[in-house]
């Protein structure tokens, strides 16, 4: 009680208050979720079976994308797959692409959505169209502009697969160019990643990315696949694994061998737009993941506000502001360190320092920017 009653006889020890509790909740997000990617080590199955497998693509106007990604998933080194490309409303050459990879894969099978300026559609129709053709219960899914790094992708997310599991979360990654806009995206993506895939660990899945992602084709049935969302362009990846994982049924593949990637955007007003579009399925999470995020943003926007402004009004003191301020960039840096070689990305440690006191501005820039416009959103 007393050191409450100083604290509100002398008001501006409030600041310094504010800053430890920030700090602390920044804390337990660094030591509680995301060092578990640091730790994490996965249980081998040697006797594991491989089941057959289902990838299922969506693509809109994907020629150059199809002709450029598409062998490194039709030369997967898996026994028993079919790759099934939902060719939704294309006005290029994709067509022609696609019969023409069909004569040389046997195993590519081609579902075609024909244009209709009366029928407006988003991504979710032609992802559905493509599971229920798939002849297989896993279903893997990636994009028209993602490419496998390695001819082990679909084993390696495959083997997670058991009675019990029913979603394996994945890394779809970026490919690296010499661009600011670039490195942004790539530590945005990292970031991203390093949230949904240590929340899955802690048994507190909350999404994963359609760029690379696997889950059983009964899970999507029994749910209704996206019905309860259908209305929303967005959220045909992340609001569906927010409705249906659980703390039992989800694991994670970080494997450098499982990883996808595919090209970013190239100008800040694209990426922003993609963004905005991504960000408004946001406010339809379960609450308790919304509350989650919320904290973590808030506490990482008030956490540098609040060390300058301690650093300038408590001067006597600054040794242990200063302390407390790189026992968490170490801690940060650690698990950034460690995350990047495990999910094979390189040049974005030193520049994470910037991006992450930066990114939370963006990330409510997003949210604003959906509130206060009401153009409709389109998925291609």
């Amino acid at each position: 009680m007393e050191y409450l009653d100083f604290v509100l006889e002398n008001p501006i020890y409030i600041i310094l208050v504010a800053f430890g509790v920030s700090l602390l909740f920044q804390l337990y997000f660094y030591l509680f979720f995301y060092s578990r990617i640091v730790f994490y080590r996965k249980k081998q199955d040697k006797m594991h079976h491989q089941e057959p497998v289902s990838v299922i693509i969506c693509a809109r106007n994907e020629e150059k994308a199809l002709e450029e990604n598409l062998p490194s998933i039709l030369t997967q080194d898996y026994p028993d797959y079919e790759v099934i490309v939902v060719n939704d409303c294309s006005e290029d050459e994709s067509e022609y692409v696609l019969e023409r990879f069909q004569k040389k894969y046997k195993h590519l099978r081609i579902t075609t959505i024909k244009p209709d300026e009366k029928f407006y559609h988003t991504k979710k129709l032609a992802l559905t169209i493509g599971i229920k053709a798939a002849k297989n219960e896993l279903l893997l899914l990636t994009d028209a502009d993602c490419i496998a790094t390695s001819n082990k992708w679909i084993e390696k997310m495959q083997q997670n697969f058991t009675d019990k599991t029913e979603i394996v979360l994945g890394y779809g990654a970026y490919k690296r160019e010499k661009k600011i806009i670039n490195n942004l995206i790539r530590f945005d993506t990292l970031f991203i990643a390093i949230q949904y895939l240590t929340f899955a660990l802690a048994r507190r899945p909350y999404m994963g990315v359609g760029r690379n992602l696997a889950y059983r084709k009964t899970l999507f049935f029994k749910n209704k696949g996206f019905a309860s969302h259908n209305h929303i362009v967005s959220g045909d990846d992340d609001l569906f694994i927010n409705q249906v994982a659980n703390k039992k049924n989800t694991k994670i593949e970080i494997s450098k061998e499982s990883i996808t990637r595919s090209d970013a955007e190239t100008a800040f007003s694209a990426w922003f737009k993609q963004k905005k579009r991504h960000t408004s399925t946001g406010k339809y999470y379960k609450f308790g993941t919304k509350w989650r995020l919320f904290w973590e943003n808030t506490s990482r926007v008030s956490y540098y506000i609040l060390f300058i402004l301690t650093l300038i009004l408590f001067e006597e003191l600054y040794l242990y502001i200063l302390g407390a301020f790189a026992f968490r960039m170490i801690l940060q840096l650690t698990i950034y360190k460690v995350a990047m070689y495990r999910l094979n990305e390189k040049y974005l440690l030193l520049p994470s320092l910037l991006y992450d006191f930066i990114m939370p501005y963006l990330s409510f820039s997003f949210i604003l920017a959906n509130y206060f416009t009401s153009k409709r959103n389109k998925w291609k």
